[in-house]
């Protein structure tokens, strides 16, 4: 296997393909890329791609070719997770918990420092209730504590680092794959939405990639490690009656005419919305309103999220009215991927 000689160090990747890992390929030209990937290859410029499978010991390769490429490797970035609510548990862990032990393996034998991406709502422990029907994130969120605490058992050289919700390049919008925020703005944005279980003063704690990607890689660039970064609002993140009027006035730029949803509170989702109408849905709608109804859960707490991503070299903190910008560019691209404009693009 030849990895194209850089000036910087030589990285291996998992989760390329993802939200993050695509956002931090773009950062990374600098350095010898080397993507550990499950499927199908990743289709980047100068990045060789090595077929694996993360909860296999040696990621199931053959030793010799393991031991090569941990001869190789300066430095891991570990991406690669289950992120969705209504996986099933086993998978969610044998990925998140296992496949980080193998990862932890790999850079102890590569010598290797490890750049963990694991999620701000790792701080969210009052999930555990009925309500959420098909979706389950304390699954997600317990799987990656216990990924975690391994890493602080293992010994290994690290950084993590603790995103929020992750939207869309802060300029374009663009993404890899629609989150669940997009499915949320989404349905707005169809005039879908009649309600929204959340406090009109719920901060809603979302970054843009671009931000999550800098600061991964100017984390690799500057060497050290034994960190926790939260890339988040914090303070800065706007409340949901402010994310409502932001999607509303890009709605009404589209020429969509949307009605106003109406906050509710999660016992009567549970009281009265789901046993008169949600139970009555096919299983696939039920399914999305399961999801939203968990991720709205998550920023159900009066308290902001900590935020010292600024603390990494050469990364400022973003602005109230940034991440303002970052969220209407994302749901403009989403409109615009999902034909829901009404206006001509020059006039959008």
């Amino acid at each position: 296997m030849a990895i194209t000689a850089k000036s910087g160090p030589t990285v291996l990747l998992t989760g390329a393909s993802g939200v993050v890992g695509q956002a931090l390929l773009e950062q990374l030209g600098d350095c010898a890329v080397v993507c550990l990937t499950h499927r199908k290859p990743v289709c980047a410029h100068q990045v060789t791609t090595v077929r694996g499978d993360l909860t296999l010991p040696y990621f199931g390769l053959d030793p010799a070719a393991y031991g090569d490429l941990a001869d190789r490797v300066d430095v891991v970035v570990h991406c690669a997770a289950v992120t969705g609510f209504g996986v099933d548990s086993n998978r969610t862990n044998d990925l998140n918990i296992r496949g980080t032990e193998n990862v932890l393996a790999f850079a102890r034998r590569a010598q290797a420092p490890l750049q963990h991406v694991s999620t701000a709502f790792v701080t969210r422990h009052n999930l555990a209730r009925n309500g959420y029907g098909s979706a389950r994130p304390e699954v997600y969120l317990g799987s990656k504590r216990l990924a975690e605490q391994a890493i602080a058992n293992s010994g290994v050289a690290a950084n993590i680092i603790r995103p929020s919700v992750v939207i869309g390049d802060s300029v374009t919008g663009r993404i890899a794959q629609f989150q669940g925020l997009h499915a949320i703005a989404g349905a707005l944005l169809k005039d879908a939405l009649p309600m929204l279980p959340l406090q009109p003063g719920t901060r809603i704690d979302f970054v843009p990639q671009d931000l999550v990607a800098r600061v991964i890689a100017s984390l690799v660039r500057a060497g050290k490690t034994g960190g926790e970064y939260w890339v988040t609002g914090g303070n800065a993140a706007p409340t949901a009656a402010r994310t409502i009027e932001l999607a509303m006035t890009l709605g009404a730029s589209l020429g969509l005419e949307l009605g106003m949803p109406r906050f509710v509170s999660h016992d009567m989702v549970d009281r009265l919305i789901r046993p008169v109408f949600i139970d009555a849905l096919p299983k696939a709608q039920q399914r999305r309103f399961d999801d939203m109804l968990a991720m709205t859960a998550l920023f159900d707490t009066a308290e902001p999220f900590t935020s010292t991503y600024h603390h990494v070299p050469g990364v400022a903190p973003l602005t109230t009215e940034d991440i303002e910008d970052a969220f209407t560019a994302s749901m403009r691209h989403y409109a615009r991927a999902k034909g829901l404009t009404r206006l001509s693009e020059a006039a959008a």
